[in-house]
């Protein structure tokens, strides 16, 4: 078996539109995914791209996917690496792609000297944690999310009061 990541081109955007349906379904998210591939591409591939996204594959097979982008720290000065999205066909878990997506981040932010990579993983899903752990993860208990979207976006913004 031979595992290999590589960066995507536009070329794969239904790949990774694919992949991020599946990972929704896989999260009982399905209902959350709005996102209209061609603006997906072109957010992914643009002039302006607002996140990378790494293909991996089995035996040239893609198999699975994880999509960063950089945010930054300001108590380090530097940038970090924020893993948004990964995800493993059920049927390559367990073949080290998982692992093998995850180093190759970890080799992103060190080449471009980075404090950290970090990602949010659901409350319920066990295995995930376990695997993270695994690898060193900590998890970081004292913060909490918070998110304004949606109308409380469009007021917070000043629009449609």
């Amino acid at each position: 078996m031979n595992l290999s990541v590589r960066f995507a081109e536009r070329v794969d955007l239904p790949l990774i539109a694919q992949f991020i349906r599946d990972l929704a379904e896989y999260e009982r998210l399905a209902d959350e995914v709005r996102f209209d591939e061609a603006a997906l591409g072109e957010r992914l591939f643009g002039e302006r791209p607002y996140a990378e996204v790494l293909i991996g594959e089995i035996d040239g097979v893609p198999q699975g996917f994880a999509l960063f982008f950089h945010n930054f720290s300001t108590f380090e000065g530097r940038p970090g690496i924020y893993l948004e999205d990964l995800f493993v066909r059920p049927e390559a878990r367990g073949s080290g792609l998982g692992k093998a997506l995850l180093k190759r981040l970890a080799a992103l932010a060190v080449e471009r000297d980075c404090a950290r990579l970090e990602w949010w993983v659901l409350d319920w899903n066990e295995p995930a944690i376990n695997f993270y752990k695994s690898l060193g993860a900590r998890p970081m208990d004292e913060w909490t999310t918070f998110r304004v979207d949606g109308d409380a976006l469009d007021r917070l913004a000043g629009r449609g009061q």
